[in-house]
């Protein structure tokens, strides 16, 4: 649990299943006194870390030009 405010922040809670919301990914865990707990992804160390650097047009001039030399072309 990685949540600051959770009562669990900081435990490690065996994850019991994994499940795919309208509202996001939420895993459902043994919450120990507290019964099974569902909590979302993003409160857990499933997640993956953030970027080391900022989002620039640079990354994404590079990326563009990344996607367009692999993807195929259709002629017409």
């Amino acid at each position: 649990m990685t949540h600051p405010f959770h009562p669990l922040s900081g435990r490690r809670l065996q994850v019991l299943f994994e499940r795919k919301l309208p509202s996001g990914v939420v895993v459902s865990c043994e919450g120990g006194p507290l019964g099974s707990v569902q909590l979302p992804v993003a409160w857990t160390d499933r997640v993956p870390p953030a970027a080391q650097a900022p989002l620039t047009y640079e990354v994404l001039i590079e990326l563009a030009g990344a996607i367009s030399a692999v993807k195929p072309r259709h002629g017409g």
